[in-house]
């Protein structure tokens, strides 16, 4: 169920009694600061107002519905003076059924500023922006994804939860006043990303996903780790030891060799007496002519890089305005 608050199609005016022109109207969660709620224009509740909502040439609030229940509101000027406050403004509705009656509608049960779907498809989706590194500003801002009035409430979210998104000219001293000041903000970077969860989520961390192996801080928001391939390094390769002699237990074996000359017996040889003759033969001299042979392995593989990743489809991720 939805409704309204009296605000609704009136027209509004300054100190001076002049029209506000240009004046903006916040709706905000009731007992919160600066919360945003969204309001919607029709009473179905699917198309977004604006946030803030802005009043026309002569201060006239457009028409706009909000879920059932208290608001909170804040109306200033052009310039940002605020001119009206009120906490738990009662939204008078229902917009449907017999006059009284209905149950209802918990703001929180909709769709909230900053929650993200994903779609099987391309392009842009109303009331979404998409999570591409682009940016978002007001319509004066020349915002590279969406540059429009109804980024506001997305803008200071994003603003305060992130620290590490950039904003063109570098932060100011807050939020509203970078958003004044027609800054773009850069979104979440998504691009070619799967969802992973923070490792604490509020409790002590789970040791799941560590800095060594993840590549990144596991309890930051937005925190980028892992990859898509890898290469081994030597501390990475299971270990493996190769050693061994040849011919220790097995002696018989032969060595081509050059004699001299020889008188008598293989021990009667002179050296250098009879040059150029060579011979070979069997070493049978049992286990007092065992001696070893040193070896080296043979270096094999390419060292690429291999895949890390597992099966997955790829959609567009979105962001709630």
């Amino acid at each position: 169920m939805a409704g309204t608050i009296p605000l609704s199609m009136t027209q509004q005016f300054d100190v001076y009694g002049k029209p506000l022109s240009g004046g903006q109207l916040y709706i905000i969660q009731a007992g919160t600061v600066s919360t945003p709620q969204d309001a919607f224009q029709d009473t179905g509740l699917t198309i977004k107002m604006p946030y803030p909502m802005p009043l026309d040439a002569a201060g006239r609030v457009p028409q706009f519905f909000v879920a059932d229940g208290t608001v909170k509101i804040r109306l200033q000027d052009k310039t940002g003076v605020v001119q009206l406050a009120s906490d738990s403004v009662l939204v008078i509705g229902p917009s449907a059924g017999g006059g009284g009656g209905g149950s209802t509608v918990d703001p929180t049960q909709l769709i909230q500023t900053g929650n993200m779907i994903f779609r099987h498809g391309f392009g842009a989706v109303a009331g979404y922006v998409r999570l591409n590194n682009m940016t978002i500003g007001s319509a004066a801002s020349g915002a590279t994804e969406r540059a429009n009035a109804d980024c506001q409430a997305l803008f200071l979210y994003l603003w305060g939860i992130d620290p590490t998104l950039a904003v063109s000219g570098g932060r100011g001293a807050t939020a509203l006043a970078d958003w004044t000041a027609n800054k773009q903000l850069s979104l979440p970077d998504w691009r070619g990303y799967a969802l992973g969860a923070l490792d604490d989520m509020g409790n002590t961390p789970s040791g799941r996903l560590t800095a060594a192996f993840f590549g990144g801080n596991p309890i930051v928001l937005g925190a980028v780790g892992g990859g898509q391939s890898v290469a081994l390094g030597v501390s990475e390769i299971p270990p493996l030891t190769f050693s061994g002699t040849t011919g220790n237990d097995s002696p018989d074996h032969t060595h081509g060799y050059t004699l001299g000359s020889q008188s008598g017996n293989n021990s009667d040889v002179t050296p250098g007496s009879v040059a150029g003759v060579s011979t070979s033969g069997s070493n049978t001299g049992g286990a007092s002519a065992r001696h070893q042979h040193p070896f080296s392995g043979v270096t094999a593989g390419g060292g690429q890089a291999h895949r890390t990743l597992g099966p997955r489809k790829l959609c567009t991720f979105y962001m709630k305005l």
